[in-house]
């Protein structure tokens, strides 16, 4: 026998928020706030805790209209959210970084042996001038 297929449930995003700030407001952890808002059984928890987790993180990185947002399925590329690993840059594009990156280390190379005479310079000056 399979599991019995349970459909979501889609909260408001008024409700999140009040979840949310009634947690911070109280100082609940999720565990008190999963037992104050549902009447669950003790298996079913975690899944519950794990939505008031994720619901904390984007009310503090995004605020509270973050969680007016509609997260469910594939982000489209037609508004600029894109999911998954960043497109390959062509062979002359990083090609072009490469050489870059190599001329960037030379340069620090560079200076960072300047920097050394010009330290060294000065602390002969320093011992010519003070043995006078």
């Amino acid at each position: 026998m399979g599991k019995k297929e349970q459909k979501q449930k889609k909260y408001s995003s008024e409700f999140k928020i009040s979840v949310i700030l009634d947690m911070r407001e109280h100082h609940l952890g999720y565990r008190e706030t999963v037992r104050k808002y549902w009447d669950v059984k003790r298996e079913q928890e975690p899944n519950y805790i794990k939505n008031v987790q994720r619901w904390e993180r984007i009310y503090l990185e995004e605020g509270a209209e973050g969680l007016m947002k509609e997260r469910r399925g594939r982000a489209s590329s037609v508004n600029g959210t894109r999911k998954g690993r960043p497109p390959k840059l062509d062979k002359k594009a990083e090609e072009d970084l490469i050489a870059e990156n190599q001329r960037l280390r030379m340069e620090i190379e560079y200076l960072k042996k300047l920097s050394a005479l010009v330290l060294a310079e000065e602390r002969e000056k320093n011992k010519s001038i003070n043995h006078l």
